[in-house]
């Protein structure tokens, strides 16, 4: 006579374990915040950590509003009229991942600063609150070099191997992405500094040997690395400094 309720006994005290597992996972779901940084322009993922399966629905909110669905191989932007103005803000630059519900945004906005939120099956959620830096705020520096002498800009920081990219005047003209230099193909820029930029691939510093007079403008260098959150990543620019030069002629 004590086998069932020996049984009995088991049952509840397995449903009771379940019931904790279940209270501590929503709880652990519900503490989960991954800090982002991203720099204007650049493009950020939000990683789920996780593989979807196909009866999965992945909701991702914006500010509390709802602005795109995943379930199995479709995804859906918001179109409702709750979510019209978010939805056009982020119109073509939302890009989804069906098999982690993983989501990505493109040419980043300061506007798109805010918390992202996730919910799986209703339950579970995870919350990026993102930042968008302003490219505007990155810290100037100026140069001053005579027309034939070489010129060293330093990022003044210890580069990871990720990507490092020079502008001038907001035109790419040389890069660095996994130890590859790459020098850019704008016909302008290409024969104006033909043979005279150097890259160094630990620091991403650029050289400039044999400046002229026409060398003189803004040029800003991004750097880019992987941020890790334990199971999560995020793609942000770590760095970003302005140098305002200026060649002058004997």
């Amino acid at each position: 006579m004590a086998a069932p309720r020996t049984r009995e006994y088991m049952m509840k005290n397995k449903l009771f374990i379940h019931v904790l597992a279940v209270l501590a996972f929503l709880v652990q779901g519900a503490s989960n915040v991954h800090s982002v940084s991203v720099m204007e322009g650049d493009s950020v993922t939000l990683h789920t950590g996780f593989k979807m399966i196909q009866k999965d629905r992945i909701m991702w909110y914006f500010e509390g509003t709802l602005i795109i669905e995943i379930s199995g191989d479709l995804s859906t932007i918001c179109k409702d009229d709750q979510c019209k103005e978010v939805a056009e803000r982020f119109r073509d630059r939302l890009k989804p991942d069906h098999k982690t519900g993983s989501l990505t945004i493109t040419n980043i906005r300061t506007t798109d600063s805010g918390d992202y939120t996730l919910t799986l099956r209703g339950a579970r959620k995870h919350n990026f609150p993102v930042t968008v830096h302003a490219v505007g705020q990155g810290e100037g520096k100026r140069e001053s070099v005579k027309e034939g002498e070489s010129l060293t800009l330093d990022p003044g920081v210890k580069r990871e191997p990720n990507d490092v990219m020079w502008f001038f005047n907001d035109t790419l003209i040389t890069e660095i992405t996994e130890d590859q230099c790459k020098i850019c193909t704008d016909v302008q820029y290409k024969e104006r500094f033909r043979d005279r930029l150097k890259l160094d691939h630990q620091t991403g510093s650029l050289t400039i040997t044999n400046t002229r007079t026409t060398d003189s403008g803004e040029y800003t260098v991004k750097i880019k690395s992987n941020i890790h959150h334990g199971h999560y990543s995020v793609i942000t620019t770590t760095s970003l400094k302005i140098f305002s030069v200026t060649v002058t002629s004997e």
